[in-house]
């Protein structure tokens, strides 16, 4: 069970750790989830379309950019927190099948008790390993696959390779698109690596980030998004333009020179990404 100290912050230890859940002092009836002190996600459970972190909103403007507005899709996610992006999906997209996976239960528990959901009988959460979920999916049965999976800040190898890429790959529809959030730092080493591995079985693609981060300035999150068509480069470059905190887009031969001839990645050479620097992370309390 969580505990609270303070005013409403409730902690708990959960499967894979300490997990907290921070008050937002400014916008009641919103949350930081935070593991091991990592943030993981922010929700607003009046309003779910409220997203606090860039990253996720980067999801969220691929996510509106894949079909005509409210068509419901297919969506698995790898990955669960507080489920900021499925909630939000969920209310943008009246009717969409989606799955979400979980690899710590006690945490779903958290979430599930302390930050609920809106009622979908459409919506399903799963406590299991990633890549297992994955590879138990039928073939071309998804619209959208998105990739946030993070242990102790880092993605976990297993979820890094080309073998893993190929799973997506067959999952999607045709028309399919898989979204991922990339964390790395100078000198990008992990990023470039996974441009180069998603693209060798999704070769159409494009990566949104911090023009800081892109640059190799500073660690960050970097979305990508790839599939077998062209992605929508222009709307996401107008909606990476205009957010609270500008990003740029990477397409064609800009991204081509960002992947740098990198090596594919496979199973069995295949590393978590870099750890973020100590004092990455700030959240008030």
């Amino acid at each position: 069970m969580g505990r609270r100290r303070g005013a409403d912050r409730v902690t708990a230890q959960v499967d894979t750790g300490v997990a907290e859940l921070v008050p937002d002092p400014d916008r009641p009836g919103s949350w930081t989830l935070l593991l091991d002190g990592v943030p993981q996600s922010h929700v607003d459970l009046d309003d779910p379309t409220h997203l606090e972190f860039e990253y996720v909103r980067r999801f969220a403007a691929a996510v509106d950019l894949v079909a005509a507005a409210g068509v419901p899709l297919r969506m698995l996610h790898l990955g669960g927190g507080a489920l900021t992006l499925p909630r939000y999906v969920a209310a943008t997209r009246p009717g969409s099948t989606q799955r979400v996976c979980e690899v710590d239960g006690a945490l779903v528990d958290l979430v599930r008790r302390e930050l609920p959901w809106r009622p979908d009988p459409r919506l399903k959460v799963r406590v299991a390993d990633a890549r297992a979920v994955l590879e138990s999916t039928p073939d071309a049965s998804v619209d959208v696959v998105v990739a946030d999976v993070f242990s102790g800040g880092r993605t976990p190898a297993h979820l890094t390779s080309v073998e893993f890429a190929t799973h997506v790959a067959r999952v999607l529809r045709p028309a399919g698109w898989y979204l991922a959030n990339v964390a790395d730092g100078p000198p990008l080493r992990h990023a470039r690596g996974q441009v180069s591995t998603v693209r060798r079985v999704l070769p159409r693609a494009c990566l949104v980030a911090d023009a800081a981060v892109l640059r190799g300035r500073r660690h960050g999150n970097l979305v990508l998004v790839a599939g077998r068509g062209e992605p929508p480069v222009a709307e996401l470059t107008r909606r990476a333009a205009g957010d609270w905190f500008p990003g740029r887009v990477l397409a064609g031969a800009e991204l081509d020179r960002f992947e740098g001839g990198a090596p594919v990645v496979h199973d069995g050479d295949a590393t978590g990404s870099p750890p973020p620097p100590s004092g990455t992370f700030s959240v008030r309390r």
